[in-house]
């Protein structure tokens, strides 16, 4: 059974930064290309970044200079650095393994004043 958990979520005010964790269980994704996606409320849900088995990335326009993303292949690990945040950032981020078109629970982002 393939799992995908996101944990980091929070609420952060504008130029604040959080990082965001995915932990996949029942699968090892060294090989596969693992992302993050995000959802705000009345949005389609759009990729915020991929990172491919040979650690190539590449990041949605409204997030590129300011999120990152990693994978630690030993932990069975994705992570998304976010800084810089904006208000327009705020949404249900998501952890995505398009190999399984396996999604993780999402975590709640909320960049507020």
């Amino acid at each position: 059974q393939v799992q995908l958990v996101e944990s980091g979520g929070g609420l952060v005010q504008p130029g604040g930064s959080l990082r965001l964790s995915c932990t996949v269980s029942g699968s090892t994704f060294n090989m596969y290309t693992m992302a993050w996606y995000r959802q705000a409320p009345g949005k389609q849900r759009e990729l915020v970044a991929q990172i491919t088995s040979r650690f190539s990335t590449n990041y949605g326009d409204s997030v590129k200079g300011r999120f990152t993303i990693s994978r630690d292949s030993a932990k069975n690990t994705v992570s998304l650095q976010m800084n810089s945040l904006k208000p327009e950032d705020t949404a249900v981020y998501y952890c995505y393994f398009p190999m399984y078109n396996m999604w993780g629970q999402g975590t709640q982002v909320t960049v507020s004043s």
